[in-house]
């Protein structure tokens, strides 16, 4: 008998889950297509790096005001409703650019856990980060080549279809999201808990409440910090300081997230072995070093070198990141929980943006994101590490109790 070719804990998947992957696959071709592309689209239109800046900022503010709404409420108005609604709203905001991502990778997390089991969860999670970053590498590489050519005609015309193509596939995502089961929802609230205090009303949040705002705290820490480094500067720091195109630029960034994602499943083992908690930090901070050390590179081959290395190890944070939290919180919260995290990632991303803007506009401070963002990150993994390396996740406890028997 053959062996499948499909890892077996995705072969264990229903067919909810496998929708949730072709979704996740779909939206971040979508965003990778689009950050290559989006500061050469706007300032090709005619604004300057700090408006594209403020306009950045602005978008991700009115992305957490939206995200706060659907989120907080999707465990009870039903997840495949809201994803939905997140997915008419991407592509309605595609025609100006980027809105709806957060708060669908939310809920998406929340539904994918709700099929998967404790011991699999961080395994499938990482499968998941792995199939976002294939799909971001491909929609950056797309991207790339795409507006080479239709760039050379018209230039701002090339970096429009990708804005467009980024429409069309939000409308794509609402019709797979509506065919999502029941069996992603979670069951309603008991009578017994009928009656909710005002907090846990507005915000979703009850038995979960202290770990998720702890939590978010420091994800808004960690998410400012990577507003000095979104893609879409990145891509632009490169252009700035080596003159890299964008038909470039999309294949360095067809690479990094390749290594990104593979990285993922990596962090599944190594959570299996020491831990959530200790996986993040371990992978985090040697990553956020090669952050520091990106524009101290003289030329762009080491950069490119140091910024790949960094890839290949920065992203093991993100399913392990997901998992904890899903794990930590009430199952029928678990949405509200991801969503609120989410907010707080986005709220402390809205400000960074604003500020490189104006770093970008002076060529002699263009580099000072890296350093600003590298030292934010390194002290938000100390942090967490102190705060929650006590807290463990039910399958790390199941392990420890079966090891001292």
């Amino acid at each position: 008998m053959r062996p499948s070719i499909v890892p077996a804990v995705l072969a264990q998947l229903p067919l909810d889950g496998v929708l949730l992957f072709a979704t996740r696959f779909i939206r971040l071709f979508a965003y990778g297509s689009l950050s290559v592309v989006l500061v050469f689209y706007l300032i090709g239109i005619g604004l300057s790096e700090p408006q594209t800046g403020t306009l950045l900022t602005l978008t991700l503010v009115g992305d957490t005001v939206i995200s706060l709404y659907l989120t907080t409420r999707a465990d009870r108005m039903g997840r495949r409703r809201a994803l939905v609604v997140g997915a008419a709203l991407m592509a309605a905001a595609g025609m100006v650019f980027a809105s709806a991502s957060a708060f669908c990778l939310s809920i998406e997390q929340a539904a994918l856990t709700h099929v998967a089991t404790d011991r699999t969860r961080t395994e499938v999670l990482a499968w998941y980060t792995l199939v976002g970053s294939l799909a971001t590498a491909l929609g950056a590489l797309a991207a790339g080549f795409a507006t080479r050519g239709l760039h050379a005609a018209a230039p701002p015309s090339g970096y429009r279809v990708v804005v467009i193509l980024y429409a069309v596939l939000g409308v794509t995502l609402a019709a797979l999201f509506s065919g999502l089961s029941p069996a992603v929802e979670t069951p309603g609230p008991s009578e017994g808990r009928a009656f909710r205090p005002a907090f846990t009303r507005f915000s979703g949040l009850d038995r979960s409440r202290d770990v998720v705002v702890k939590l978010a705290a420091l994800f808004a820490l960690d998410s400012f910090a990577g507003g000095f480094v979104i893609q879409s500067f990145a891509a632009y720091w490169f252009y700035l300081r080596f003159g890299a195109d964008p038909a470039l630029l999309g294949t360095i960034f067809f690479w990094a997230n390749i290594f990104a994602g593979l990285s993922a499943l990596l962090a599944s083992r190594l959570a299996a072995r020491f831990g959530l908690i200790r996986t993040m930090v371990a992978t985090h901070l040697p990553s956020n070093v090669l952050l520091i050390l990106i524009p101290l590179m003289p030329t762009l081959s080491l950069a490119v070198l140091v910024l790949l290395a960094r890839f290949s190890i920065s992203q093991m944070d993100v399913p392990t990141r997901q998992s904890y939290l899903m794990a930590v919180v009430s199952p029928d919260e678990r949405s509200a929980a991801a969503g609120i995290a989410g907010v707080a990632r986005t709220i402390g991303a809205a400000i960074g943006p604003l500020f490189v803007g104006l770093m970008f506009a002076r060529p002699a401070l263009i580099n000072l994101p890296f350093f600003i963002a590298g030292t934010l990150k390194i002290t938000y993994d100390l942090l967490l590490y102190r705060a929650f390396v006590r807290v463990q996740p039910p399958e790390e406890k199941q392990r420890q109790q079966a090891a001292s028997r």
